[in-house]
């Protein structure tokens, strides 16, 4: 013999609160550029690199959104030589400041961090990017003339 048994109406709901939703992953790109002489020649260890920097000497870090267009260090590392070549902007809308000097070119550097945390350093080549180890020889040109205009 079965009983019958009554339950409760229960229902389930997802409510979606500004603080459920995790930010997108993204890619930070810094851009050093190369102050050595010879720059347009290509990255050597050994030269001096200045992190392209705002008006008020704050870094300047580019983000990228993960997406089928951004899907690795290399693609954010194109994009950002996008931005540093005034081809368009970042995912937050920021641009390359008009009163860096020079854009993105041959023998800069560009440091990524991906949203797995892994940082990569890619020299920019005359087609394409090369993975090089840490830059160890930073500048601070900020303000000066070498990087900005006055």
């Amino acid at each position: 013999m079965t009983t019958a048994v009554t339950r409760p109406f229960t229902v389930t709901a997802r409510i979606d609160t500004p603080h459920s939703n995790p930010a997108p992953a993204a890619y930070t790109v810094t851009v050093y550029m190369n102050t050595h002489r010879d720059n347009f020649d290509g990255y050597e260890p050994h030269h001096p690199l200045a992190a392209a920097t705002r008006l008020d000497g704050s870094p300047l870090r580019l983000v990228f959104h993960a997406s089928d267009r951004i899907h690795n260090h290399e693609a954010a590392a194109g994009a950002a030589f996008d931005v540093g070549n005034h081809e368009r902007a970042d995912d937050d809308g920021q641009t390359w400041p008009g009163d860096i000097i020079r854009s993105v070119s041959t023998g800069d550097v560009i440091k990524i961090t991906g949203p797995d945390h892994w940082i990569v350093h890619l020299r920019v080549d005359p087609v394409g990017f090369s993975a090089v180890p840490e830059p160890t020889t930073l500048v601070d040109l900020a303000g000066t003339r070498a990087t900005r205009r006055l």
